[in-house]
């Protein structure tokens, strides 16, 4: 239901006007300009009926002041007494969307109304489809590009450019209609990755493009992909039947802003190489743009001396608590590990914790999964080594740690645990040993 807020400094007038409106709208009534400044913010009516003539501040004035401070324009309609046709002209010159004069019929009143808001929802209708893609509900592109420019200009965070991989494959061999339900999906799994505050949008076909705010750790993008691969092959198999044999899954190419520069097309260029690095090397996958940038420098130019060399390796904003590592990663280092520990025979403990499904959640396991990995790394020492396996476990090394000292150390990650809300509705178990 409209809400409309009712602005008169007249009490009768006010409750009359209040009486008619609310047997079809929502109604919330201000006896003053200045009262209905304080209201709006909390009320955000879809349109404001005020009387023109008020003592402290005039229906002009109010207008003018939420235009002023909400920079969007409200859909204002004046009443007045005055029979003087200068104040109306002047009305509509300050924006208003109709006026009306005192005394009025309840049915012109409601029928003036009703239009008003008729228009404003075609208007916002016309809006949202020249800036929304219309088979996915993602922004179109040049919506998209456009946001994304002015965020890479004052935003910290991640630009990624994210082809569905094998697509034509489903067109081919699908027909087209089952090629709109993978798109479709695809862009439910790609909303699901991303959060309010970051702009997603689809550049046609195949291709969708994303910038995630804040983002400085190649672990949180790492994380998305895996998630993005796994669900579109599971909707692959939903629709086209658990024998579907098309590679699908998705090739993402980032770069990291405003590392890379701020200027748009710049940064969006970087992140095509990337994607273009991913689809060279098996897709599925994802590429930073630094990472294939330092790859290149390495194999094209060398280093000039090791502190070169030694600022190509330096890890990126290097944090508290454990290293948190893809899955891949995580291997890469235990096997570096092992090797080490052939030779020196040092104790290196491992802890795998796995969180016990519960049928009667309110929150998914994957969100529990991501409050204890931050428990976990907040826990340990920044020279352990930490990584999410699968949907619901999560793999710890903690070298210089004797099997003596375990029982101290899982106690503080448990007693953390505990203190978190997912504790209630997921129990965690765990199990230890030495790596070989």
């Amino acid at each position: 239901m409209n809400k409309i807020m009712i602005v008169d400094d007249e009490k009768i007038s006010l409750m009359m006007t209040e009486h008619i409106l609310s047997a079809s709208y929502e109604t919330v009534c201000a006896s003053s300009g200045e009262e209905a400044l304080s209201l709006f913010d909390r009320e955000k009516p879809d349109m404001v009926l005020s009387d023109l003539r008020m003592p402290g501040m005039s229906g002009y004035e109010l207008q003018e002041k939420l235009q002023n401070e909400y920079r969007d324009k409200i859909p204002f309609m004046f009443m007045t007494a005055d029979t003087d046709e200068e104040t109306e002209s002047k009305g509509f010159e300050n924006g208003a969307m109709d006026f009306i004069r005192k005394p009025f019929r309840a049915d012109v009143l409601l029928k003036r109304v009703g239009n008003i808001l008729s228009m404003v929802e075609k208007i916002q209708g016309l809006k949202k489809a020249a800036v929304m893609d219309p088979m996915t509900g993602l922004l179109n592109k040049t919506s998209a590009e456009e946001e994304i420019a002015e965020l890479c200009k004052s935003s910290s965070g991640v630009l990624m450019l994210i082809d569905l991989d094998s697509f034509k494959l489903v067109n081919d061999l699908y027909g087209h209609d089952m090629g709109d339900k993978i798109l479709i999906r695809f862009a439910e799994i790609l909303k699901a990755v991303v959060r309010p505050i970051d702009v997603l949008g689809r550049l046609g076909g195949d291709e969708f493009i994303a910038f995630c705010q804040n983002v400085t750790e190649d672990i949180v993008i790492e994380k998305k992909s895996r998630f993005i691969n796994k669900y579109i092959v599971d909707a692959a198999k939903e629709f086209m039947g658990q024998d579907m044999a098309i590679p699908l899954g998705a090739s993402i190419g980032c770069v990291f802003v405003p590392e890379e520069g701020k200027n748009f097309e710049t940064l969006q260029k970087k992140a095509d190489k990337a994607l273009y690095s991913v689809k060279q090397n098996g897709k599925h996958g994802y590429q930073f743009y630094t990472s294939l940038s330092e790859k290149n420098s390495s194999n094209e130019n060398q280093t000039t001396d090791l502190s070169a060399a030694i600022q190509i390796f330096r890890e990126r904003n290097k944090g508290r608590g454990a290293f948190l590592l893809g899955y891949d990663q995580f291997r890469t280092a235990y096997q570096f590990l092992s090797r080490l520990n052939t030779n020196y025979q040092k104790e290196i403990c491992m802890l795998l914790f796995t969180i016990k499904e519960s049928e009667h959640a309110a929150i998914p396991i994957e969100d529990a999964a991501d409050d204890f990995i931050g428990v976990l790394s907040s826990s340990l020492r920044q020279s352990d080594i930490v990584t999410q396996s699968g949907r619901n476990q999560c793999i710890a090394i903690l070298p210089e740690t004797s099997p003596a000292n375990l029982n101290v150390v899982t106690d503080r990650i448990m007693q953390k645990w505990n203190e978190t809300d997912s504790s209630a509705m997921y129990s965690v178990t765990f199990e230890s040993g030495l790596l070989d």
